[in-house]
């Protein structure tokens, strides 16, 4: 193990010795290198004659571009796009996200949490804690209502053992029971991560306030018998709160909260901004200690450095300039609107009874999308079906389910999606 590496794991230690038993061999033996990039920094500093230290091209005292690309991008300085960023992110963007947080979650205010580290989109995000917590076989614990991709990222590339709870309990509320149950099996081992999105894809559905205070206390309960747990909190579709559900993220009721909990939020514009292809998001660290949350921001920086070496320049650019403009509160709220519109016009479409023949419907109150129950039909069956003879394309989940994404159809157009959608199933019943 290199020394900075050492001295890093003693820092956690002696900070919060639970933080370090969750950490992967992996995240023991990162750090950030005192190498290139920080030679390179004291050179732009005090090089006052000639900086011959970075691996880019200058011009005149500009970076190097070509005009037929510049021409595209002319309102903005050369120097905040053509540059390489630095791993952890531009510092005003990082700084204005820590305020959009603060602004946000109301359960942030006082508590500690690292500054918010750029990563290329969330699935970025979610690798690096995967890389940080995860050891082969540890365990993750999260609903069997999931992205798909989960499974690649913490199954296939960490090895880890992914346990699943059932996400909605009889009456349709978040599974709080079996998510601690399925917790505290792993007090022999004394460690998990956990993982929770909301609004959740595929059901679209974010908890209610007595449901998050559930959740809250399950974690309490779970540390106080002894378990470390790493909260990843997948917040791609923060915002999109459409009726009962909590306004907030879980992350600012989890910070801090117990030595045994570290938060660990995993957000971004790409889906909150609507600028998917820019692929910007962050990863922020919740701990009473500023120097754990410190540590570990070196040795998220040390996985940026030697996997992408740093997100997109002109990315974060463009939104910072979109999150400073004075319109954009605005802009934003009327997207929020449209969506909202299209949420409450499937609910009103399915309230209606007409099809509850054929399937039954998941709770949803947020973000994308919503799930359908079939009854009697097989999922990849209806899909392929409605794909081929109807010319609708859906997301099978599971025996059952299938996932319909409200997000990119028309408010207007709902109405003969779902038409559709009941004739294809009624063909195959």
């Amino acid at each position: 193990m290199h020394n900075i590496a050492r001295e890093l794991n003693d820092q956690i230690r002696a900070e919060n010795p639970h933080v370090y038993e969750l950490l992967s061999d992996l995240g023991r033996n990162l750090y950030y290198p005192k190498g290139i990039l920080t030679q390179t920094d004291e050179a732009t500093e005090k090089a006052y004659r000639f900086n011959a230290t970075i691996g880019m091209a200058t011009e005149k005292g500009q970076p190097m571009f070509l005009p037929v690309i510049q021409e595209t991008l002319s309102q903005y300085n050369p120097q905040d796009i053509y540059t390489y960023a630095p791993p952890a992110g531009k510092s005003k963007i990082r700084a204005v996200w820590r305020e959009k947080l603060l602004k946000d979650n109301p359960s942030l205010q006082g508590k500690t949490m690292s500054q918010p580290i750029v990563t290329n989109a969330l699935t970025h995000g979610l690798s690096i804690a995967a890389d940080l917590f995860l050891n082969p076989q540890d365990v993750l614990v999260l609903p069997d209502k999931l992205w798909g991709n989960y499974t690649m990222i913490f199954g296939t590339r960490r090895n880890a053992e992914m346990r699943n709870f059932t996400f909605f309990t009889e009456n349709g509320e978040f599974n709080t029971q079996g998510m601690k149950e399925a917790l505290l099996a792993q007090k022999a081992q004394g460690k998990a991560v956990l993982l929770l999105n909301f609004p959740n894809n595929p059901t679209g559905y974010t908890p209610v306030e007595k449901e998050a205070q559930a959740i809250v206390e399950a974690l309490l309960e779970v540390a106080e018998q002894g378990i470390n747990v790493a909260v990843l909190v997948d917040d791609a579709y923060f915002g999109l709160f459409y009726e009962d559900s909590i306004k907030e993220s879980l992350f600012g009721r989890l910070a801090n909260i117990h030595p045994r909990i570290l938060a660990v939020k995993v957000d971004g514009p790409t889906k909150e901004e609507y600028v998917w292809g820019f692929r910007i998001g962050f990863i922020t660290f919740g701990d009473a200690s500023s120097v754990v949350c410190d540590v570990l921001e070196n040795k998220t920086k040390a996985i940026i450095r030697s996997t992408i070496s740093n997100a997109s320049h002109p990315a974060q650019t463009f939104v910072l300039h979109a999150l400073a403009s004075p319109d954009f509160e605005k802009q934003k709220a009327e997207k929020y609107k449209i969506m909202e519109g299209r949420a409450l016009k499937v609910k009103e479409i399915l309230n209606r009874g007409d099809y509850q023949d054929l399937w039954d419907y998941y709770p949803f109150n947020s973000g994308y999308f919503m799930c359908l129950k079939l009854k009697g039909v097989k999922a990849e069956e209806l899909r392929l079906h409605l794909l081929h003879n109807y010319g609708v394309g859906v997301i099978a989940l599971g025996e059952s389910d299938i996932r319909v994404a409200f997000s990119c159809v028309e408010e207007e157009d709902l109405e003969e999606l779902f038409k559709l959608i009941y004739q294809g199933t009624k063909d195959l019943v």
